[in-house]
């Protein structure tokens, strides 16, 4: 076995803490460190976790191979973008940044020297990624992702904070061009968008139904996807897939239904097994580059405009 990947964290907020927790807990990675521009939160952690925490970020990118970048959105580009030319591999937050523009930045100063990845951390949900396995081809896919509302991520609308989750899946699971989308969606309790309808068609024929919210009174993951002559049910709290298929013999057409066996994992800790994995060259896991990243950016920017 090669040694563990050397791993900083620079971020420790809601999402940045339980990358250090996961992270400390790997054997395939040593956490080196951690840098929060709060002091006395990166001291705190570091000690509960058995790791240091740095007073600059610039010396904890001096003892690592890769980097955890859990920092606001708008800061994305200028943490990751000087590791990623020094060929330290970087993992971003999504969305992987506030526009293309920074994206094309982030994409470009990794190209040739190290791996990008973006944490669309949805996409590592088990039950997501038994529905890949099953290679289904989608006609249409329908979408819920209901929250309720909390002050959490709101210097970004609800398309970049949750729907783009679903975007980045749909994506994957049919990666023909956008042919047209349109949208709908108003804010409530916050100046941005905090509740949002796209109806999204793709080259293929594919048409996608996704509504995000942030102001409900439960939360609902869910995603159905409909194919010529089946249907795929996904819950992504519960980790569970349905499956049911036309079968058409001799006497009349049949439904029959079957639930491939998911192994529950905690999706956040699949994404960083997947990242170190890539950063080792050792293949055999799905994860999102920054290409795919920047695609599903590309989306959600189009569907605020149409909004906006």
């Amino acid at each position: 076995m090669s040694d563990p990947l050397r791993v900083g964290v620079v971020g420790t907020g809601s999402l940045g803490r339980h990358h250090v927790r996961i992270l400390s807990e790997m054997p395939e990675a040593e956490l080196v460190g951690i840098y929060d521009l709060r002091p006395e939160v990166a001291t705190s952690l570091a000690e509960a976790h058995g790791t240091r925490a740095f007073a600059d970020p610039e010396a904890l990118a001096l003892e690592v191979e890769a980097m955890v970048v859990a920092v606001p959105t708008v800061d994305h580009a200028a943490v990751a973008v000087p590791l990623l030319k020094r060929g330290i591999h970087a993992m971003v937050e999504k969305p992987i940044a506030p526009s293309l523009a920074e994206a094309d930045r982030l994409i470009e100063a990794a190209e040739g020297r190290a791996v990008l990845a973006v944490g669309h951390v949805e996409f590592y949900n088990p039950a997501v990624q038994a529905l890949f396995d099953l290679g289904e081809q989608p006609r249409f896919i329908e979408a819920q992702r209901l929250g309720v509302f909390t002050r959490r991520s709101l210097d970004i609308d609800v398309i970049l904070d949750l729907m783009i989750h679903d975007l980045q899946i749909l994506h994957a699971l049919d990666p023909s061009p956008v042919h047209e989308l349109r949208a709908t969606g108003i804010p409530v309790l916050s100046p941005r968008i905090d509740i949002a309808n796209a109806r999204i068609e793709l080259d293929s024929g594919c048409v996608a139904n996704i509504t995000a919210s942030r102001v409900s009174l439960e939360k609902v993951r869910k995603l159905r996807l409909f194919g010529s002559a089946s249907y795929c049910s996904v819950d992504y709290q519960e980790q569970e897939i349905k499956r049911f298929r036309l079968a058409e013999g001799d006497g009349e057409p049949q439904i029959l239904s079957d639930h491939p066996q998911v192994v529950r994992h905690e999706p956040l800790r699949a994404e960083l097994e997947a990242f170190v994995a890539a950063c080792r060259g050792t293949g055999g896991r799905r994860w999102v580059n920054g290409a795919a990243g920047r695609r599903a950016l590309d989306t959600a920017l189009s569907l605020v405009a149409s909004i906006c």
